[in-house]
């Protein structure tokens, strides 16, 4: 009876070293892996860490108002523009609108274009016009029927004579 259970025995203690040493196998792994993902937080903090100072030092560099150059007092005086201002009838006046008839020009302007485009809309989907183009899609697809069979016709009574013609020189 001490037989039956060594053979069970030495089965189970092996299976507990595989696991074992699975075991063992995924903690080293995970170890690696561990320290490899510390290495990467590190870099990426110093990164950072320099990204940031480049980042400082740009904007200590724009906060510093450049110089400003030197002007030159000048030596004339603008009195005026023009002697059309002067006598009151300026040449170059464009006649302003005011902001609220703008508004309903504008509006007014969208509504029209709107209202064609609905009509349109209206009309193209109306059942007669989806009749007549049905209609005509038929009609198209009946000429080329007829064509493709008169082609073919006319491509095998050529290549029939053609036979004939390599026959009868033959």
């Amino acid at each position: 009876m001490t037989d039956d259970w060594t053979v069970p025995a030495w089965t189970v203690m092996s299976a507990l070293v595989v696991l074992l040493l699975l075991g063992v196998g995924v903690l080293v792994s995970l170890a690696r892996t561990r320290s490899r993902t510390t290495a990467a937080l590190a870099a990426a903090h110093a990164e950072a860490a320099a990204l940031q100072a480049q980042v400082q030092a740009i904007e200590r560099r724009l906060a510093e108002p450049p110089p400003a150059p030197p002007r030159a007092e000048p030596d004339y005086v603008i009195t005026h523009l023009g002697d059309e201002e002067l006598s009151g009838t300026p040449s170059d006046t464009v006649p302003a609108v005011p902001a609220p008839l703008f508004a309903d020009l504008v509006l007014r302007e969208s509504v029209v274009q709107a209202a064609s485009l609905a009509a349109g809309l209206r009309r193209a989907l109306a059942p007669e016009m989806r009749h007549k183009i049905r209609f005509e899609m038929r009609r198209e697809v009946k000429r080329a029927r007829k064509q493709r069979r008169a082609d073919l016709r006319d491509a095998r009574r050529a290549w029939e004579a053609q036979q004939r013609a390599g026959a009868d020189a033959a």
